[in-house]
């Protein structure tokens, strides 16, 4: 089942602010798909959620969040590949959807999603952290 939300018109990628790895590869995005119709949010920022009914918190915590322009959300390391796939290097990254490498690349991308505070060496005041902690 795919899950949609009200179509913003243009690719929104939600990512986690408080993230220092997550914070830092939006800024590298921001650099890749510069003016390409893309904006970069962090689902932690007061109201963002809101303009997106059906993308819980939880949710986001879990992976990164695409929005496309239809209102269609994707996420984890596919939202990464739709999001990159603008960029004319970013088509390379369509090797994802060989057969058996997608299924290996999602695996480590929840590992790595679940324990990025700890590999980026950072607790949160806000309690996030302990969502991937236990």
């Amino acid at each position: 089942m795919v899950l949609r939300t009200t179509p913003p018109g243009h690719d929104v990628i939600l990512y986690d602010g408080h993230c220092r790895i997550c914070s830092g590869a939006a800024r590298e995005f921001q650099k890749l798909l510069g003016g390409r119709g893309t904006q970069l949010r962090s689902f932690r920022d007061e109201g963002v959620l809101v303009g997106f009914p059906g993308i819980s918190a939880e949710r986001c915590e879990n992976a990164m969040q695409l929005v496309q322009a239809d209102g269609r959300v994707l996420e984890g390391a596919e939202a990464i590949v739709r999001a990159l796939g603008r960029h004319p290097l970013g088509r390379l990254l369509y090797v994802y959807y060989v057969p058996g490498l997608r299924q290996l690349v999602d695996v480590f991308y929840r590992a790595f999603a679940r324990y990025r505070f700890k590999i980026a060496g950072r607790t949160c005041s806000d309690g996030g952290c302990e969502v991937h902690f236990k």
